[in-house]
């Protein structure tokens, strides 16, 4: 298994703040929305960081193009690999063409169409694999054996985790005075970010990650001490992977708790986002929402920054659509 381990992965806000610095050049500035329905909903204000506006249609932009940059030239000109169901195979196949190297890409065969496509529109090299970890990770350990690429990770990386960051960064800056901040967790690089920037700049704020019931691994792993492998089976694809250890690490240290939420609950805040707000967010976007909804006593009265990760979804298989 090719893996990444550094124990103990603590940078401080000097090291957040560099790397934000330098991606600002390659990213948006995507806008923080309020919604007065969803206020009164949840009995709280919620201010939504819009990711589903960020370049390649999810914060993944934010870790790749840092990921992708802070590699040496000699590194950089073997190309970068990856294995991803979507999200991170467009942002790392766009860094790259920012710096006009090529990108391998190993895709799970039931990734969504629209996420294929964004590879395939950026200039990535798909390889197609079986929807199981096993095969994902042969495919990538065939491609960087047979093209030398560097291999970059989707979550857990430390360059991820800290392009990543600036998310929460950007929203802590426009939005001060946030008593919550909340993130969905799959293979936990936006949560391990959210919450070192939460942290580091409010040492006292409270940082939520958000998870369905049904791919409750984060959930499981920061009860029990320690990490207990994903067995997912949920609508949100962009959350069925499991914790790394330097994100379980940063996520044991920095984050307050996991919180779940049901397939229905996931479903219906992902139709009301579309319906309230007018805009498109993909499942796994909806994961906080559903969870402020299903825990309301934690939030109600409380600021609270939302982080909505991106929007590509296939708009032949909505969740509410008649199958």
């Amino acid at each position: 298994m090719i893996k990444y381990s550094t124990p103990g992965f603590s940078p401080g806000l000097d090291e957040l703040i560099k790397a934000h610095q330098i991606i600002q050049p390659w990213i948006h500035r995507t806008p923080v929305f309020t919604n007065s329905w969803f206020n009164k909903k949840s009995g709280a204000e919620l201010f939504f960081k819009c990711e589903n506006f960020q370049v390649s249609g999810s914060f993944k932009a934010r870790g790749a193009v840092h990921a992708v940059f802070r590699l040496s030239a000699q590194d950089a000109a073997r190309g970068v690999a990856t294995h991803s169901s979507g999200n991170h195979a467009a942002a790392l196949s766009r860094a790259a063409g920012l710096r006009n190297i090529p990108a391998y890409i190993v895709m799970p065969e039931n990734a969504p169409s629209v996420k294929v496509n964004g590879v395939k529109n950026y200039g990535g090299i798909i390889r197609f694999c079986e929807p199981v970890l096993e095969a994902r990770e042969t495919g990538l350990q065939e491609i960087v054996r047979a093209t030398g690429a560097y291999f970059i990770p989707p979550y857990n990386h430390e360059h991820i985790i800290l392009g990543q960051a600036s998310a929460a960064l950007e929203l802590m800056q426009e939005v001060p005075g946030l008593d919550i901040i909340i993130a969905p967790v799959g293979g936990g690089g936006l949560l391990s970010g959210t919450s070192l920037a939460a942290k580091r700049l409010r040492p006292d704020i409270t940082v939520y990650g958000a998870e369905p019931e049904q791919a409750n691994d984060a959930f499981l792993s920061f009860k029990a001490g320690h990490i207990i492998p994903a067995n997912p089976d949920t609508i949100a694809d962009g959350l069925r992977t499991s914790l790394g250890d330097i994100t379980f690490g940063v996520i044991r240290t920095f984050t307050d708790d996991i919180l779940t939420a049901s397939e229905a609950q996931i479903i219906s805040s992902m139709r009301d986002v579309w319906e309230r707000m007018k805009i498109i967010i993909e499942p796994s976007c909806s994961v906080p929402l559903a969870a402020i909804a299903s825990r309301p006593e934690l939030f109600e009265g409380k600021k609270v920054g939302v982080i909505l990760t991106g929007g590509n979804v296939d708009l032949d298989k909505l969740p509410w659509s008649p199958r």
